[in-house]
């Protein structure tokens, strides 16, 4: 098999066990070569020798959860960098920042189309690093924005007082 006939190496950490046959099973499909890791501690002893070019991660887990794989990852600086797609259930903003901050390229909550993961996927390992540095770097600003908007001092006071009113 030719360099350019490989298969793409993607590793699905996901505590699940029936979301992890079900992504597997899709992502092979769509010509992924994938391994799957049902924990941490089992993802970052698979990086090493599978080599993976992304890493879907649910970030909730036991003991070893997805933020520590993401520490973990950024520490250990693999070349070429593994690119990782956050697949979570949670959906509060401020964790999608923090994925992003923490080294993330993508963030998506469950559930999912397995369809839209696959395209997901696709478009990150399409990219180059320069196009991907810059989508993230806007992704976070936009993302800032947001949530200061959120948060602002002035609107829970106006809130409150709209509450107090009736």
């Amino acid at each position: 098999m030719s360099l350019q006939e490989r298969k793409p190496k993607i590793l699905i950490v996901e505590d699940d066990e029936a979301i992890l046959h079900v992504l597997s099973l899709f992502l092979s499909y769509a010509h992924f070569e994938v391994r799957g890791a049902r924990s941490g501690k089992e993802a970052m002893e698979l990086v090493p020798s599978f080599g993976p070019q992304l890493i879907v991660l649910d970030l909730n887990m036991r003991p070893i959860s997805g933020w520590e794989v993401l520490h973990w990852l950024r520490a250990n600086k693999f070349s070429p960098p593994i690119r990782v797609l956050v697949l979570t259930a949670s959906t509060r903003l401020s964790e999608q920042i923090r994925g992003l901050e923490e080294g993330a390229v993508d963030y998506l909550t469950k559930p999912t189309q397995p369809s839209v993961l696959v395209e997901r996927i696709r478009s990150i390992l399409a990219m180059s690093d320069e196009a991907l540095l810059s989508l993230l770097q806007k992704r976070l600003l936009q993302q800032r924005r947001i949530l200061e908007q959120l948060v602002q001092p002035g609107k829970d006071e106006k809130m409150n007082v709209s509450i107090k009113a009736y």
